[in-house]
């Protein structure tokens, strides 16, 4: 996840970025090729694809064309199944450490890099975030106990191209605030997810998340957002899991983010301990937290990073 307060200094904007190709879906979001859509119509389509490349351009987004988003998707396979391989060795006892060490050697065996390390000067190839922990947990000597709940952060690079995604696991027995926050926040995603389609917003995306959370008594942390990914660990837009419908940047097909909504079972409020990376709750409560990898597509979203919730 992104800081609302960062912004990177190394994105582009190329020509190539918003080339459609006659064979490309049309940027209007029809659904139909472009050829058989608004190329050739020179005032309304002209004006359609001026419209909807506005916020692109505006928020420097880079657009993925059909190699880019295979490229995104293998990488993405790839974070899901160190996921899955991780889901499996959580249980009390373990170091998150040891998290760690399984999630880096899995990542060099398949031939790609584990983004977080040494970004930024992280120290650690996976973020791991136990209980009231809500992001940028670094793995260390903590031993995971029966009733925890632990994040676990992966990106994942291979040939150049970046995906991202995390869920939070029950370790051992759950008890009932550690399963409420857990359900909350899976299904903030959920709606986020669910709010994905050209012509919709970024503030969709945060409102519908806000408003599940706190009608269930928990809260949406606002200072670290969700991000376009893809080319770069994190690219515009930022995409806050709050917010007011209608606002922000309009979605068309190309983009891809991550919805990443972190949800406290208390307050909103949170501090960074002096480690400079890891975020708590400031009230002590449990945070929970859920991300996929989004495309945006003509007709809706395609998740990059498929996993039930």
């Amino acid at each position: 996840m992104e800081n609302i307060d960062e912004v990177s200094t190394d994105m582009r904007i190329t020509n190539k970025t918003f080339d459609v190709g006659r064979n490309d879906p049309c940027p209007c979001g029809s659904g139909l090729k472009y050829k058989k859509c608004c190329l050739g119509k020179k005032k309304a389509g002209a004006e359609k694809l001026r419209k909807r490349f506005a916020d692109a351009r505006r928020y420097n987004i880079r657009l993925k064309q059909k190699a880019d988003i295979e490229g995104i998707r293998k990488a993405g396979r790839l974070v899901v199944d160190t996921l899955q391989l991780v889901e499996a060795d959580i249980r009390p006892g373990l170091k998150t450490d040891e998290i760690n060490t399984r999630v880096h050697e899995f990542t060099i065996r398949h031939h790609a890099v584990p983004a977080p390390l040494n970004y930024r000067g992280f120290p650690k190839s996976v973020c791991v975030s136990v209980n009231e922990v809500i992001c940028h947990g670094i793995p260390g000597e903590r031993v995971l106990k029966d009733g925890d709940i632990v994040n676990v952060d992966v990106t994942t690079i291979l040939n150049g191209y970046y995906a991202d995604a995390n869920r939070t696991f029950f370790v051992g027995s759950p008890g009932p605030d550690a399963r409420k926050i857990v359900s909350v926040a899976g299904e903030c995603l959920r709606k986020g997810m669910a709010m994905v389609k050209p012509g919709n917003t970024i503030g969709d995306i945060g409102w519908a998340i806000q408003k599940h959370a706190e009608g269930e008594g928990c809260s949406v942390v606002r200072e670290f957002v969700g991000h376009g990914v893809g080319f770069d660990f994190h690219e515009p837009p930022q995409v806050p899991h709050f917010g007011r419908k209608g606002t922000g940047p309009v979605l068309i097909p190309g983009m891809v983010f991550t919805i990443e909504p972190m949800i406290n079972l208390g307050k909103k409020d949170l501090y960074v301990l002096e480690d400079g990376w890891t975020a708590v709750t400031r009230d002590g409560s449990l945070s929970a937290q859920f991300e996929q990898t989004i495309l945006v597509t003509e007709k809706g979203f395609e998740s990059l990073t498929p996993f039930s919730l």
